[in-house]
């Protein structure tokens, strides 16, 4: 019996005559933080779809604790690209939002709001509106709206693609200090070689055209990391190999590489 928090099994989906992805078989560990990329088109997002439910599959499974995405959907927060957030509510009630619909009592929403503001750094906006606030911002509501169910699995899709570089790495510095206080499983769709080394335990690299399993890379960099693991000489040479898997398509031997 498997033991993975996140198991695919000969996945593959078809829109039509086109295949998606084909055959894509993965397990992701508890705790673990996944990175899927590749080049456009290759189905990274549409994986990370399938494992929240929010796309059917054409064969194969996905479960997550050994159950159907639908049955764990409870367990999972997404996070999508855009912060998506209500233009009509203030800062606080944004990340309400789940807690009402899953009917928190409103003294324990309220405890939880202010925890979960303190925890992203927006103690000094919570009457402010989205149309108030930063791409960095919006971004760190929308974490905290997703944070405010405590999932075990985190699934985010590019959630930092429209910031500039250096709001960019300031959000992945914290989101990993997020993540070593709650300890989710994460699985993270990215276009970003240095963003996907610098976030992940590990990286699925998928070729195009169909979405295959290229590469699966073990990313043995220490946490925390900081801006100074960015400039180190260990990172720089996973980039490079990450970067080549994603230009040929096919795997390279991490056990061999000098880093």
């Amino acid at each position: 019996m498997s033991t993975a928090h996140i198991e695919c099994n000969a996945v593959t989906k078809r829109y039509g005559r086109a295949t998606i992805l084909e055959n894509i078989s993965l397990g992701i560990s508890k705790g673990e933080f996944v990175s899927l990329i590749g080049p456009s088109g290759c189905g990274k997002s549409t994986l990370l779809k399938s494992i929240s439910g929010l796309a059917s599959l054409t064969s194969g499974k996905i479960t997550i604790d050994g159950k159907s995405p639908r049955r764990a959907r409870k367990q999972m927060s997404f996070i999508f690209q855009d912060a998506t957030l209500l233009p009509w509510r203030t800062v606080e009630s944004n990340i309400a939002l789940g807690l009402e619909l899953d009917g928190v009592a409103r003294k324990e929403r309220e405890e939880k709001i202010k925890e979960l503001l303190s925890l992203v750094g927006l103690d000094h906006v919570t009457k402010s509106y989205p149309r108030e606030l930063s791409g960095g911002m919006k971004m760190r509501v929308s974490i905290a709206r997703a944070l405010a169910s405590r999932p075990e699995v985190l699934l985010m899709d590019e959630p930092f693609a429209a910031l500039d570089e250096i709001t960019r790495d300031r959000m992945n510095e914290e989101l990993l200090r997020l993540r070593e206080e709650h300890r989710w499983t994460a699985v993270f769709v990215t276009h970003s070689v240095a963003e996907a080394v610098f976030l992940s335990n590990r990286i699925i690299v998928l070729s195009a055209h169909p979405g295959r399993i290229a590469c699966d890379l073990k990313v043995p960099l220490a946490y925390p990391r900081t801006n100074e693991t960015r400039t180190s000489n260990e990172f720089e040479s996973l980039v490079s190999q990450v970067s080549h898997a994603l230009r040929e398509g096919t795997s390279v031997d991490t056990e061999k590489a000098e880093l």
